[in-house]
């Protein structure tokens, strides 16, 4: 039970964090000194136009982009550190 308590705390803090990130990023996106914090990078497939199974019955169409901005890297770190710091006797 212990463990599920640490893993339920550890997705929360990453997704927190994850989140606060885009968010942090998208605001800092015309600010001057702070547009940095916006820089992205998108690493993916079938984007523009997705990979298309056709069996005639049915079509599946696949497509997977994954896009990570800079402010998301440095509040996924002090996500992971507040978690560190926090959550040490559950």
């Amino acid at each position: 039970m212990k463990d599920i308590g640490r893993m339920i705390a550890f997705l929360f803090f990453l997704l927190a964090g994850i989140v606060l990130g885009t968010a942090l990023g998208r605001l800092c996106a015309g600010v001057g000194f702070l547009s940095w914090l916006s820089y992205n990078m998108s690493v993916g497939f079938g984007i523009g136009s997705p990979v298309v199974l056709d069996l005639i019955v049915f079509k599946l169409s696949l497509g997977f982009e994954l896009s990570v901005n800079a402010a998301q890297i440095l509040s996924v770190i002090a996500a992971l550190i507040i978690y560190n710091k926090t959550c040490k006797g559950l």
